[in-house]
């Protein structure tokens, strides 16, 4: 291949890839005057998320026929992808909204009505169809944070004693109502869960295989009253399309967490320690209500208040050393700002680290000697740098003799290597005991890390300018 034809290639490749948003596309097709059946047939080629990306910027009278067009199974899994979704069931009449929302998985289907005022939710409760509303009561029965509140009874299920044969059969005749198809759930008589079958192995078998032989039984699965935070680290290790929820009380099969579900839970998860790393005791969002915000925000400010101040008060203790060497007031943010950044970097990576259940007393030992060992040399190579670029500057800048002028740069130095590496070791051994008395370690955030650092850092350096340049060799 010549240099032309890579180069042609690689163009075609790249407007492939720019070529991933089809709005334009979308919303001509729907503006385009063609006949219902014309629009219908043409939007079945675009995936349901990119015609939810779109339905925002067309009119009520646009999106009215659009919800005709394409019939109400089609328009809940459109409405599946919407953020704000109460503005357009708002659009439909009772009937219609309470097809769409029978029609979507039970999961789905709550988000939508919690966003819903009573009284809209209440009427479309009594017009959805018995087994849809049995599996909403089902899920809304279950308490946020459980796995039966984020289950979808959207699965496949056999039973055990089936042929090979049969199994097929069974899976065409649930596949309309259910297409989490890829993994077949084998039950007992009984609705006991007994394991499951990989669609395709199930497709490749010879009709006279026992259905035995195609059945996975040491399949994971989750109990519908387990708390998700305690059981989600195990779930990402396994790689499967779905995972079967069962009754806590009789093993029973009565919903599945999808690969999606589980990716969201990590997702929520990490915003969640996110934000308690920056202080908050819950995540916000661009929509919420200020007096909400605030206090969110305010119980961990009020605590950083009262050690902020204790930290002025420590300043205060060492105004003597203020008063006798002025100019070492220059240095303190530095010490005080990387003793924070040094303290915030180590709690990072142990909120990392603690997401290993696997993590021993002797393992967790030698992860805080090597934060030690990094915040040291950390420390010394910046305090050495300090030493020589602080001494100059007061040296050549302040007009200072070189004695006073670099005593005092290896005051600051030396405190900065020893604040970096007990902030270090802060930053590591808060979250580790926070963990150890079962308080989630993302409490330990940044602003409570940095203010102890902080207290640290003051204590340091006013300490060693006070023992070093005035009790011990005075050069003020």
């Amino acid at each position: 291949m010549d240099e032309k034809e890579v180069l042609t290639e690689q163009f075609e490749d790249e407007a492939v890839l720019e070529n991933r948003g089809y709005s334009d596309e979308i919303l001509s097709l729907i503006r385009s005057g063609k006949s219902d059946d014309e629009i219908a047939e043409g939007l079945e080629n675009y995936h349901d998320n990119d015609i939810a990306s779109v339905v925002e910027e067309l009119s009520p009278q646009e999106r009215e026929r659009l919800y005709e067009v394409l019939g109400p199974d089609r328009v809940s899994d459109i409405f599946a992808y919407l953020d704000d979704v109460s503005t357009y069931i708002e659009e439909l009449d009772a009937d219609e909204a309470a097809d769409v929302i029978e029609n979507m998985d039970a999961d789905d289907a709550i988000d939508i009505l919690d966003e819903l005022d009573e009284d809209k939710r209440q009427e479309l409760m009594q017009l959805i169809e018995p087994q849809a509303k049995e599996d909403i009561e089902l899920i809304r029965s279950y308490d946020d944070g459980e796995f039966g509140s984020i289950m979808t009874t959207n699965f496949i299920d056999i039973k055990r004693h089936l042929t090979v044969k049969q199994a097929m059969k069974a899976l065409i005749d649930q596949a309309a109502d259910n297409d989490n198809i890829s993994t077949i759930y084998v039950v007992e008589d009984d609705d006991t869960f007994y394991g499951a079958i990989d669609l395709k192995d199930l497709i490749i078998a010879r009709q006279d295989t026992p259905l035995e032989d195609l059945i996975t039984t040491s399949y994971p699965f989750v109990y519908d009253n387990e708390i998700i935070s305690d059981t989600i680290e195990q779930l990402k290790e396994y790689s499967e399309d779905s995972i079967p929820v069962l009754s806590s009380e009789d093993k029973t099969l009565i919903g599945v967490i999808t690969s999606q579900d589980i990716v969201e839970i990590v997702d929520n998860e990490m915003g969640d320690d996110y934000a308690k790393l920056a202080g908050l005791t819950a995540e916000e969002d661009l929509k919420e209500p200020l007096l909400k915000s605030m206090r969110k925000r305010i119980p961990w400010l009020v605590i950083l208040l009262f050690l902020g101040l204790l930290v002025s008060s420590v300043v205060a203790v060492f105004e003597p050393v203020v008063s006798s060497l002025t100019l070492i007031i220059c240095f303190q943010s530095l010490i005080l700002g990387m003793a924070g950044n040094v303290g915030t970097q180590s709690l990072a990576v142990t909120i990392r680290v603690l997401t290993d259940e696997n993590l021993n007393f002797k393992k967790r030992l030698s992860f805080v000697l090597k934060e030690m060992r990094v915040g040291f040399c950390n420390g010394l190579f910046l305090g050495i740098v300090s030493f020589v670029l602080i001494g100059l500057y007061i040296m050549f800048f302040k007009d200072k003799p070189p004695v006073f002028s670099f005593a005092t740069s290896g005051c600051a130095g030396l405190a900065l290597c020893i604040s970096m590496t007990v902030s270090s070791l802060t930053g590591t051994v808060i979250p580790l005991i926070f963990k150890s008395l079962k308080i989630d370690p993302a409490v330990a955030s940044g602003p409570l890390i940095t203010t102890v650092n902080d207290l640290v850092a003051v204590v340091t350096y006013y300490g060693l300018a006070w023992l070093l340049l005035i009790n011990f060799a005075p050069v003020a």
